[in-house]
């Protein structure tokens, strides 16, 4: 008898943790989080915050002064506004006081922790990996600059400033491998790719220059074998494998039929991506193969459309990579997209923001 009585105590038990452990698995996976963006404001750049439901919709949470200004135009950049990897401090550029602004992210909103100098002219990019920050200056002869995150906030890396590959060619965007061995930089005006080797003392080495597969190369994001994948306002997206030697095309310039590709992001699980397309106001989806090879998920080119003149810009993944969010300029709003298992997206809702936003960041 308590031999018998054992074993259904104990299959209770463990029926008892399979449920709460499904009952975990699907909290963590609805669980919320938060998105942000930029007034962008000459007279006065601030973070707009906002809580993000289980079902992706969005809630404002406040207006959150960086202590800098903004350009009061947009940016033509991807990366304004960027979160660590554990989600407890967010990165913003002023671009109209030459700056950057550190954050803590709080239950409910943000706290400024520091805003410092950004080492160069136009901060318009900035890109976080572990304790190690560059930023992406397009102003005068252009340049990226190192940061360290210290407890006092945020301490510029001496010995950490290196040129853009083509001399201020109109950069787009700064953002660090998967490995954090190398910076990748992105310049539109000369259709070209600059890579950065990082040291072990977190400083860049000079920049390999690599040319573009397709014309106008802007916003960028990586799979998880470390494949890099590119927008081309041209009209295309690229993929590439880096090395030591720069960007060597995996497919080149596949056309997305659709106009301005500019920003690009990838799923969390990396077997997707998407490009913004400012000039045809829709979003176009990729399949990503484990080569790094890109094929349209809809061969018009349009997975979602948000209309004419929406004027979509910035995207981000919300960090369970159930939702995608759009800075959609011409409609002056925050659209939210569900992503289902084969890549399609079903549009859940928008919450407004100001004319002039800039930069998209998600947890």
């Amino acid at each position: 008898m308590f031999r018998k009585g054992t074993i259904v105590l104990g299959l209770a038990l463990l029926a008892m943790l399979v449920v709460a452990a499904a009952a975990n698995a699907s909290s963590s996976g609805n669980s919320p989080g938060a998105v942000y963006t930029l007034t962008n404001s000459p007279a006065g750049n601030a973070v707009i915050a906002f809580g993000r439901g289980a079902d992706g919709t969005l809630s404002p949470q406040g207006t959150f002064a960086t202590g800098g200004s903004g350009s009061g135009s947009n940016l033509g950049s991807q990366g304004a506004v960027t979160l660590t990897a554990d989600g407890r401090q967010l990165l913003a550029v002023n671009a109209g006081s030459d700056s950057i602004s550190l954050f803590r992210v709080r239950p409910g909103g943000l706290e400024l922790e520091a805003t410092v100098p950004s080492g160069g002219a136009r901060p318009i990019s900035v890109a976080v990996r572990d304790k190690l920050v560059y930023v992406l200056n397009a102003g005068g002869a252009g340049n990226i600059a190192g940061f360290v995150l210290d407890q006092g906030g945020l301490a510029a890396l001496a010995g950490a400033s290196q040129p853009l590959g083509a001399g201020s060619s109109g950069p787009a965007q700064v953002g660090f491998t998967p490995d954090g061995g190398a910076l990748v930089v992105t310049e539109k005006s000369s259709n070209t790719i600059d890579t950065y080797a990082i040291g072990p003392d977190g400083r860049a080495g000079a920049p390999v220059v690599s040319p573009s597969a397709g014309g106008t190369p802007f916003g960028f994001d990586f799979d998880n074998r470390g494949h890099l994948l590119v927008s081309e306002a041209a009209g295309s997206a690229s993929s590439y494998a880096l090395s030591g030697a720069g960007a060597a095309v995996i497919s080149g310039a596949v056309a997305t039929h659709q106009g301005a590709p500019c920003w690009l992001v990838t799923s969390k699980n990396t077997r997707y991506a998407y490009t913004a397309n400012a000039g045809s106001g829709t979003i176009s989806g990729f399949a990503v193969a484990q080569d790094g090879s890109l094929t349209l998920l809809d061969p018009t080119g349009a997975s979602a459309s948000l209309g004419a003149t929406s004027h979509p810009l910035d995207e981000a993944f919300s960090n369970n990579g159930q939702f995608l969010y759009n800075l959609t300029d011409g409609s002056h709003v925050v659209s939210a997209f569900r992503v289902a298992a084969d890549g399609s997206l079903t549009f859940v809702g928008s919450a407004p923001v100001p004319a002039g936003a800039d930069g998209l960041a998600a947890q």
